[in-house]
């Protein structure tokens, strides 16, 4: 991924100046980011049992930690 400093929530795609988003980070903590932090783009998401990846069109793909 891009190394760009991220401006978008992963989770609900809002400008993270915009708000607290304690809430979406733990959500993320246990699912996939659906929007970039960097475009906010909706990304292609894949799930697995053990794993995940999320596919951004203009920034590449995220995997799970």
């Amino acid at each position: 991924m891009s190394s760009a400093v991220v401006q978008f929530c992963g989770h609900c795609g809002e400008p993270l100046e915009a708000g607290r988003h304690d809430a979406c980070a733990e959500r993320l903590r246990m699912e996939p980011p659906r929007f970039c932090g960097h475009c906010r783009r909706r990304m292609v998401v894949q799930v697995t049992p053990t794993s995940w990846t999320a596919q951004c069109v203009e920034h590449g793909e995220l995997t799970s930690p």
